[in-house]
């Protein structure tokens, strides 16, 4: 890569050149002249072949149409929504569950339901340590037994105990309802042992909810987590990344950020300002935080907003890497743990919790 500015400048004049010549504008049929939004010819996008025949029908499932279409006219119709997904998603945890042999207990940490969730083998390793879970669903979905996916999965990967906290959800208690939650029960948890044997962990609403406790404990003078594992967080909930628009239609997830994730941010902040960094942790200083590691999909929806959490840790000095699961949607690794994609970011997540939580 050159250096010298004559050279970038002569680099740049040829790049320009080739993009202007006729072949390459012919090739997008005049579509994109001068500069401005690109427009993009409509393609079918195949299931890559890069990845296992497991992962391969993960990513071929079809829209959830159930999840993404939601729009219900009022509080009652949300209820009656969130109900009804989770009578359709805790069987299918239970599943889970059994299949991997974990065990969970309901119990409550600061006045707050929590769930206590053990693999069947906790690894000597982390005798003594506890991640505290924060489940993703829009801020929105998933309360109860719905919400432990998440926790279930890490539980075996990781051979690990993990807390998750059921917090409280709108259209009944929106912000800051569920971050007081989280908040209370970190607290408690921290009084209790050790902060260096303890993180935080959680996924797309969820990694932002983590994210927004990290701040609220900063702000508290409160025990850091000694590392943070972080999903595909919805770490701003206006409309703000690049993936956004690239990946739309092709996160078989989440689908269009223009559907049912808008709705939740409405119903989640309910008035308050979508800036404020506790909504949208992405716009805080994020100077002193905990080890991160960060993962994400090249399909997700929230593809960007995992790079732009991962850069500015990075610029704030925080030791974070990144993770991005060829071909996978939003969560996707979650859906099918079993596949050799999903494998090896736990394996990932173990490692990194290894190196960072005391023993």
């Amino acid at each position: 890569m050159p250096t010298d500015p004559a050279a970038i400048t002569s680099e740049r004049s040829v790049v320009l050149q080739l993009n202007s010549t006729p072949a390459v504008q012919a090739a997008v049929g005049g579509l994109n002249q001068g500069s401005g939004p690109r427009v993009v010819p409509g393609r079918s996008i195949p299931v890559p072949e890069s990845v296992s025949e497991s992962f391969q029908r993960t990513i071929a499932m079809p829209y959830r149409d159930s999840e993404w279409k939601l729009d219900p006219p009022d509080a009652a119709g949300w209820r009656q929504a969130v109900a009804g997904l989770a009578a359709i998603t805790i069987p299918a945890i239970e599943q889970m569950q059994s299949q991997l042999g974990v065990n969970v207990s309901e119990t409550s940490i600061a006045g707050v339901p929590v769930f206590d969730v053990t693999p069947p083998t906790v690894r000597p390793e982390n005798a003594g340590r506890v991640l505290v879970n924060t489940h993703g669903g829009g801020y929105v979905f998933n309360p109860g037994r719905a919400s432990l996916l998440e926790a279930v999965v890490i539980a075996a990967s990781c051979g690990i105990r993990v807390l998750a906290v059921d917090y409280r959800m709108p259209p009944d208690h929106p912000f800051p309802a569920a971050l007081d939650d989280a908040f209370a029960v970190w607290q408690a948890v921290v009084d209790g042992q050790p902060a260096g044997t303890v993180g935080l962990c959680g996924g797309s609403s969820g990694g932002g909810l983590a994210l927004a406790t990290v701040l609220r404990a900063q702000q508290a003078g409160v025990a850091l987590p000694a590392a943070l594992a972080i999903q595909t967080p919805w770490a701003d909930l206006a409309e703000v990344g690049d993936s956004l628009r690239t990946n739309e239609w092709l996160d078989s997830i989440l689908v269009s950020y223009s559907a049912a994730p808008q709705r939740a941010a409405r119903l989640y902040a309910a008035g308050h300002d979508l800036g404020d960094p506790l909504i949208s942790p992405l716009r805080a200083d994020l100077t002193g935080f905990p080890p991160t590691m960060l993962i994400t999909g090249t399909r997700d929806l929230f593809l960007s907003l995992t790079v732009l959490v991962h850069r500015k840790l990075r610029r704030a000095g925080v030791p974070a890497e990144l993770h991005v699961v060829e071909g996978a949607s939003h969560f996707q690794y979650f859906i099918n743990p079993f596949a050799s994609e999903s494998q090896d970011i736990f394996t990932e997540m173990r490692l990194f919790l290894d190196r960072t939580l005391a023993r």
